[in-house]
This record gives C-alpha cells, sequence and structure tokens, in this order.
C-alpha cells in the first residue's frame, strides 16, 4: 500500500515551534520512525508551505496513492482550493492535526477541508499519523472515496 503524508505551512519547523503545543521532535525523525514501524506499506513524506505546491501534489498523489494523510497546517481553516483538490481526485484524505483545533483560538475550530476528507483526527500528537496510517491498512480504503 502507497500512503503519502503531507504537512502544511510551518510544520517543516516540528521539533523548534512551539514545542509545548507540537512537541520537540522534527517532523523527519518521526517519518524515519514512522518507516521503521511500517515495513508493510511505502510510505513517501512531503512539505511544503506553499498553497498551490499542496494542490499540485494532491493532484499528482490523488490517483496513484492508496491514502493520503495531510496536516494542511492553517491552511486547513482558510483553503477553498485545498478543499476541492481533495474533492477532485480518487485517492481518499484523512485529515490530520496534531494539536486539539478545538481547544485553541476559535477561528481554527473550523475546517474548511473537513467535509473534502474522509476523516479529521485532531489533538493526538504525532500519534494522530499512526491513526490515519492504520485507518487505511486496517479498512484497505485505496484509491475511493
Amino acid at each position: 500500500m502507497k500512503i503519502l503524508i503531507m504537512n502544511g505551512p510551518n510544520l517543516n519547523l516540528l521539533g523548534k515551534r512551539e514545542p509545548d503545543v507540537y512537541g520537540n521532535i522534527s517532523f523527519e525523525a518521526y517519518f524515519s520512525r514512522l518507516q521503521q514501524t511500517y515495513t508493510d506499506c511505502e510510505l513517501s513524506y512531503f512539505q511544503s508551505n506553499h498553497e498551490g505546491a499542496l494542490i499540485d501534489k494532491i493532484h499528482e498523489a490523488g490517483f496513484s496513492y492508496d491514502g493520503i494523510v495531510f496536516n494542511a497546517g492553517a491552511y486547513a481553516h482558510t483553503s477553498v482550493a485545498l478543499h476541492d483538490a481533495i474533492k477532485a481526485v480518487n485517492t481518499s484524505v484523512v485529515e490530520v492535526h496534531i494539536s486539539n483545533i478545538h481547544a485553541r483560538e476559535e477561528f481554527r475550530h473550523k475546517s474548511v477541508i473537513a467535509a473534502a476528507c474522509k476523516g479529521t483526527i485532531a489533538g493526538l500528537g504525532l500519534f494522530s499519523y499512526e491513526l490515519a496510517i492504520d485507518f487505511f491498512l486496517k479498512t484497505g480504503k485505496s484509491l475511493t472515496k
């Protein structure tokens, strides 16, 4: 099974940025651990601070990957374009958030991409990514919404 993990803006600073909210491990180090744990699937990773690059990656992976795990960062709350890109592809997307977006500032309480996604996992730290991967592996959701 091929699964793409995508991170949006500012997530390149994990391990440095607000460690009380996001933890103190870089995503690259965490991704290495994921690859060691999930040896039965092909994991890929993409991060960008640019909305258009994220849209392009969804278009690229959305017809050939079995699942996309997507932490859109702040774009989750603002990007109709990402919502539309997710709707346009065949591959299911699980939205993840490291922090509990409902326990934060009011503007973070609503995700505009959530309705286009298969589901949302929030507030469980980096473990949110593992739960999303497990969803794809255990349900066999492959190239279907």
